[in-house]
This record gives C-alpha cells, structure tokens and sequence, in this order.
C-alpha cells in the first residue's frame, strides 16, 4: 500500500523529548519552544513568533487581535479548510467568498476590491499547496482600504513570494504543524507578526489573559489577568518533536520537493496529451513541495480515478468542499459575485501521495498507474 501521507519523523525527535522531559520543564514556553521561536525569528526572518496549539488557534487569535466583531466582514476564498472561516465566524463576522484563480486554487486578487464594503475588516488570503498568493495586489489593495491581510500559511512554511517568506507580510501570518504538514508537532501552529505591539498582546491572549510571559522575563514582579485570552500553548514536549525537524528544514524540503520533481516530470506527457493539468508555479514563487496534485476533466473521472487508484493499493485523496457550499458556510456568509471556478476546479482536483521519506519506485508506481488509468492499459 503507498499510503496519501506518512507523518514525517527525522530522527532526533524521541532525544529531543527525553531531553524535555529530564529538564522538567514540559508545559509551555519551554527551552525547546524558545528554540523554535529563535528559528523562525531567524530564518524566515520574522520579528516575532509564538508557537500555539494549532493553526486553527492562531487564527483565532488573529481574529482576537484585530477586534473582530459582529457586523464585521472578512474577505477569503471559499476554497479552504474550515478553520480560516470559523476563527472569524466566531467572533460574529461575516464571511465574504471570493472566488479563486484556476491557476494556482488561490484567492483571486482582481475581485477580492469589488467584494469591499464599509464592513469589511480585514482579508483573509490562503496560500494553496505552498503557492503563494499575488501579495503585491492584496496588500496595496489593503493599504488602500485601511484593511489588515491575515495569511493562511498552514502549507506554506519555508515558501516565498518575491524574495519575502509567507506568513510575515500581512499584519499576522499563521502556520500549521499537524502530521500532515511539511514539518510536524502532531498538533500545533504558530502566529507570526512584525508588530510589537501586537505581539505584546498575542503573548496576554495565549497565556489566558495573564502577562506571565513578562513575568518570567523578569518585566512585572508577579503576574495577574490583565485581559481575556485562552490557552493556545502549546507543551514544550511538542516543541521538541518540532524542533528535531526545524533544524533539518532543508533535507526535509530537498526530498520533498525531489519527489514533487519527479511527479512534474513523469505526468507531463499525459497533460501534453490533454488528459490532466499538473500545478501551475507563478513568476516569483518559490514554492515547498506541500502537495502534487493533478486536474482531470470533471468530478465523475476523479472519482473513478480514485477507485482505480484505490484497487492497486494507492491512497490518492480530494481536498476541500467549497465552504460556501455547506450548511455553516450558507449560515455565516455569502459568496461575492459568481462561482467560475471555485466549485468546478474544486471538483477536478485529486491530491496524489506526498510525504518526507516517499521511496523512488513508489512515486514511479503512481505515476505508471495514473498514465495506465488514462491509457486504459491496466484493469
């Protein structure tokens, strides 16, 4: 079987936790969150980092920082996960659809200023499969309106858009590091942020509406609820998992994006043949190796596609359902202007097995049997 995803483990994972474990310091904030936040700091560059419990949580805590309220509209794709919605839904905003760009299933940057009212927040843009958005547009159309940009980059750490690393430039940046992610604490994110003030009040919201992170840095002499927060810490245990692979960050990306290479070259005759569509890389984009997809001609031959797939023992997937689509998404906001490609291309695209460690001759294997599938010379 050549599983869709195999969580990634480096090899100094179960050191790095014994090592937290003997320090007895395992909640949050530990030396091995210090250390992944100094590695952020430092390679992205970023001016702040606060590792959280989840990408879902960091956004929530974007929504939190931007004083989301109800009445309020955010701008955002359809085509995305559920957390990019809900981390603003509740707060009590209204979700505004924009539609995407077929090209790369991001945000569509020439209609996000039409979806624009006295309402309107803030916007929300989601680098797809580790391709940025056109950032250059969304920001000077943000700076224009008096807007803050919010970046989804669950899939997108260690990915560039004109030199600048997602995720830190909009006013907040969020990443992910569940198993299925380039780089992986089990469960877990982190919020990024140049603005210090900003990132003064992120640390009071995560620890629960405490200024203990300035307790223990000496700054105050006891510490006390100063607001409302939560608790969007993450234990140091997971940072250690985490750390294990940061420090590899290279290797990690060079194999994936071998195997990325490796699709990209093998299926390029069935998309010269018309028979699939493989990724689209814009000018400027350094991308990370997150997914290989493909596109085929409609939902019916997806599916079929994944059955045949399935029946040779490979795990090929769909992604998202149009939020807008959904019950909640009908519920808590509305699609601006017309649906051209969000739900047709949503419905073409078939995500193929992807992960840190994926043997040669297994990436060769879906290859064979997607060309096979196409060519009809395999049952």
């Amino acid at each position: 079987m050549i599983n869709f995803n195999v969580p990634p483990v480096t090899g100094r994972e179960l050191e790095y936790i014994a090592a937290a474990i003997e320090s007895r310091q395992i909640s949050g904030d530990g030396p091995f969150t210090v250390q992944c936040h100094e590695w952020f700091q430092e390679r992205l560059p970023v001016k702040h980092a606060l590792l959280t419990t989840s990408c879902t949580h960091a956004l929530e805590m974007a929504a939190l920082l931007l004083d989301i309220q109800v009445g309020d509209e955010v701008i955002m794709p359809s085509y995305t996960f559920v957390s990019t919605a809900n981390a603003f839904a509740l707060r009590g905003a209204t979700i505004v659809f924009v539609d995407v760009r077929p090209d790369t299933m991001n945000i569509d940057e020439t209609l996000v200023e039409a979806a624009i009212t006295d309402r309107t927040k803030a916007i929300v843009v989601v680098h797809y499969a580790g391709v940025a958005c056109e950032m250059d547009t969304m920001m000077e159309i943000a700076d224009r309106h008096g807007l803050k940009v919010v970046e989804d980059a669950a899939q997108g750490v260690l990915l560039s858009y004109r030199g600048r690393a997602l995720g830190t430039i909009g006013e907040f940046g969020a990443f992910s590091f569940h198993e299925t992610k380039n780089y992986s604490m089990g469960e877990g994110g982190a919020l990024l942020t140049n603005n210090g003030s900003a990132f003064e009040e992120a640390e009071i919201i995560r620890e629960k509406g405490t200024d203990r992170s300035r307790f223990f840095r000496g700054q105050v002499d006891k510490y006390t609820w100063v607001a409302a927060g939560s608790s969007y810490l993450p234990s140091d245990l997971n940072a250690a998992f985490l750390l294990a692979q940061l420090e590899v960050a290279d290797r990690v990306n060079d194999d994936r994006m071998r195997t990325w290479n490796q699709y990209h070259q093998g299926l390029e005759q069935l998309e010269r043949k018309g028979w699939l569509e493989r990724p689209v890389i814009p000018e400027g984009c350094v991308h990370n190796a997150h997914m290989y997809y493909i596109k085929v001609t409609d939902l019916d031959e997806r599916s079929r596609l994944i059955k045949f797939l399935a029946a040779h023992d490979v795990m090929a997937v769909f992604h998202y359902v149009p939020l807008h689509s959904s019950a909640a998404g009908r519920e808590f906001g509305r699609f601006h202007g017309e649906d051209r490609f969000t739900t047709r291309e949503s419905e073409r695209l078939l995500r193929l097995p992807l992960y840190y460690g994926m043997a040669r001759e297994d990436c060769a294997r879906v290859i064979e049997l997607v060309g096979g599938f196409f060519h009809g010379e395999l049952s």
